[in-house]
């Protein structure tokens, strides 16, 4: 069925706001401006002279971890995070260090970038590190103490029960709208999990200005997509990949995720209002305006990856301001921003339902027609990898014992079923970037295929086994092992850490992984036993509700799997696996990663080329194989589209924005795997981006960030 208005609720829309103040010359928030469009109007740096780029300076910052922020600059001051969520202040034109507020984190983790705040009188700059919401002073980088308790917001309170077994950290910066910031939050993919809501603070006292809940409450609209109650039991639905604003029209845009458990729903049986959803909400009360859902009753990790980007386009000679949202699967939905109209027909399609005993898949799911799909979206035998007669084989043999091949095939028990695009996408969440006064919108994706396969509960199992195959082995696999290196095995993890530091990853979290703060006592002990031994008897049984065992929320039972314990999920996740062939590379074809441009106004690509290379292959003479890439490009009025993001090649590339055409690349020390910025300081622009190595473990380890400028 094709129809307009595909699962879009229009309720109105609020017009009053105020235009951001900000300077051309500078980049004053996450994606380079409120719309999170990553584009400069700086030209400086252009077609003709970008081949003359140099180094200006490099911040080392004596770390190791994944650096995936993007800085934010401000006048001459750039402001942004280490891998242990130091806050630091640079110099932007020499990269002298400022200021560092050090919060003690010490583990490396995951934020993305800061926020900035100013009324022209005061300033302000909001660091989320974990689950607190830091407001500091951007001339010394102290805490302001006025600010909610003692400078910061403890994100864990007001979600529901103790919230010193909640978990939720911030990861993207929060998005800022006149005297307001506007947070979701990183929850776990496993339950238990706070509900995913979208809150928005003062900026001065930190006091709660309004919530809206994306697991709706009895008399909201959506409570009827889940089953009765199940706000009281179910967590996520949230938005971790950060959000646009309208500032003229004051709507912010937000996109959500998936919710609990991630690849099984029997316990929340319905489509899941607001999961997987684009909401706009009237940023000053945060009232519904319209929201689509791009997933229904997802069950493959399909979350809404990066924030939306604002762009005009033209129809029928007229202007139409609008909104693009990314996904994993390789689509593109385009809507009118002001209410939700879709500008490309939406079509509901049918697809495969579930055979896994308690599950009730939707029996369609949304496709744009238009516009294109940036990467193929079925995987066939044809399509395997023809690198060497042996890796085609292998691929092969391997490729025939799986399940589907297409888009949103269901999982089943004890085979595994093809995800493809892969959990990483497709898109990712480096975002996409958009020319505003072309309508073309710039997307780096990824083409590596998963495969995911769910086993029956043990209900014998022991407290160990149960608890690392319910909590851990969604990300390290149910055998340790990990994907690597992405998800690092765990098998041997006690050669690498003491039980305490297991102990305070597991209640902090680390990198990616979430905080498990409920995993105590007992059970804290019975899990590092298992990590210990991998015997799977070592530590005793025990019931759901005792002392430091995590009792899972929700009635998910069924008729075939009541032998399992009261509040336990009938299914484990055996965890991601990449298809890959015998010597660690991608089992499909290439490219495995491309750069794509797609005009907005037609739908229609402008161009697409394969985005980064495996040097060790590239030295055997093949070459535009295309790597996994994270972090998002950036276009400039200079005619550049601007990206690192490629995780092998360790390269910063400038590109013909219209033609696709090479016109410069650098060395970087580590993988460029963030967005970058550009900005202009006493009449010169610079480009700046982070590197780190801890994607690549085959590579040198560190972390800076590198600034390159005209000589």
């Amino acid at each position: 069925m094709l129809h307009g208005l595909l699962c879009v609720f229009i309720i109105g829309v609020h017009t009053d706001g105020i235009a951001a103040d900000t300077s051309n010359a500078d980049w004053p928030a996450y994606g380079g401006q409120p719309a999170q469009d990553h584009y400069s109007s700086l030209s400086q740096i252009n077609r003709e002279n970008v081949k003359h780029l140099r180094i200006a300076w490099t911040y080392d910052t004596r770390e190791e971890g994944n650096l995936e922020t993007t800085p934010v600059i401000v006048g001459r001051v750039l402001y942004t995070f280490t891998p242990s969520l130091k806050v630091v202040a640079l110099d932007a034109a020499s990269g002298k260090l400022l200021w560092t507020f050090d919060p003690g984190t010490n583990e490396p983790d995951a934020s993305r970038g800061v926020s900035y705040w100013t009324d022209g009188k005061e300033r302000r700059i909001f660091a989320g590190i974990r689950n607190l919401l830091y407001a500091l002073d951007p001339a010394t980088g102290k805490p302001i103490p006025s600010f909610a308790e003692d400078g910061h917001i403890d994100l864990r309170k007001g979600l529901g029960g103790d919230y010193r077994l909640q978990s939720i950290g911030l990861t993207s910066p929060g998005a800022i709208y006149k005297d307001l910031i506007i947070v979701g939050g990183r929850n776990p993919e496993t339950p238990p999990s706070p509900p995913g809501n979208i809150r928005a603070f003062g900026v001065r006292t930190g006091a709660l200005r309004w919530e809206f809940h994306t697991i709706p409450h009895p008399g909201e609209r959506g409570y009827k997509t889940w089953p009765t109650d199940a706000w009281k039991t179910a967590g996520a639905a949230n938005n971790w990949a950060g959000m646009a604003v309208d500032s003229q029209r004051g709507i912010v845009y937000i996109p959500t995720g998936s919710a609990v458990f991630d690849f099984y729903g029997g316990d929340r049986v319905g489509d899941d209002l607001f999961a997987d959803c684009l909401i706009a909400l009237d940023a000053n009360t945060g009232k519904l305006l319209w929201y689509f859902q791009g997933v229904h009753h997802d069950i493959w990790n399909r979350d809404f990856v990066a924030p939306p980007a604002l762009v005009t386009v033209h129809r029928d000679g007229k202007a139409v301001d609008a909104v693009a949202q990314i996904t994993k699967q390789g689509l593109t939905f385009l809507f009118d921003r002001i209410n939700g109209q879709p500008l490309f027909p939406v079509e509901e399609r049918k697809v495969p339902s579930s055979a896994v005993p308690g599950e009730i898949t939707s029996p369609t799911q949304p496709f744009p027609l238009l516009p294109e799909p940036y990467t193929r979206q079925t995987l066939t035998e044809e399509t395997l990898t023809n690198r060497t007669p042996e890796s085609h084989a292998a691929a092969l043999r391997e490729f025939r014992t799986f399940v589907g091949g297409e888009q949103f095939v269901p999982g089943t028990l004890d085979k595994p079923t093809i995800i493809f695009p892969g959990i990483g996408g497709g898109a990712e969440w480096g975002g996409a970037a958009v020319d505003p006064k072309a309508g073309v919108i710039y997307i780096n994706s990824n083409e590596v295929a998963f495969t995911t396969t769910l086993v029956k509960t043990d209900p014998t199992a022991a407290i160990g086994v149960k608890t690392y195959r319910s909590q851990c082995a969604v990300c390290h696999g149910i055998d340790r092992g990990g994907a690597p290196p992405a998800y690092p095995s765990l098998a041997e993890v006690f050669k690498r850490k003491s039980a305490t530091q297991i102990s305070e990853i597991v209640h902090q979290g680390r990198g990616r992984m979430p905080s498990f703060p409920a995993i105590q006592d007992k059970t804290l002990d019975a899990l590092l036993e298992y990590l210990r031994t991998g015997d799977e008897t070592a530590s005793q049984n025990s019931i759901p509700g005792e002392a430091g065992v995590p009792t899972l929320p929700g009635p998910c039972q069924s008729a075939e799997t009541r032998e399992v314990e009261p509040g336990m999920m009938p299914y484990d996740f055996t965890g991601y696996k990449r298809f890959d062939d015998p010597d660690g590379y991608p089992a499909i074809s290439p490219p495995w990663g491309t750069l794509n441009a797609i005009d907005l106004n037609t739908g229609k690509y402008r161009w697409k080329i394969p985005f980064g290379e495996y040097p060790e292959l590239l030295a055997k003479g093949m070459k535009d194989t295309g790597t996994e890439n994270h972090g998002g490009p950036i276009v400039t009025a200079g005619g550049l589209l601007v990206i690192g993001a490629t995780d092998f090649d360790r390269k910063i590339r400038a590109f013909n924005s219209t033609t696709g055409a090479l016109l410069w690349e650098a060395s970087l020390p580590f993988a460029g795997v963030a967005t970058p910025a550009t900005y202009m300081v006493d009449g010169k622009q610079y480009i700046v981006i982070a590197t780190s190595g801890a994607r690549d473990p085959k590579s040198p380890q560190g972390a800076a960030y590198v600034a390159f400028t005209l000589p």
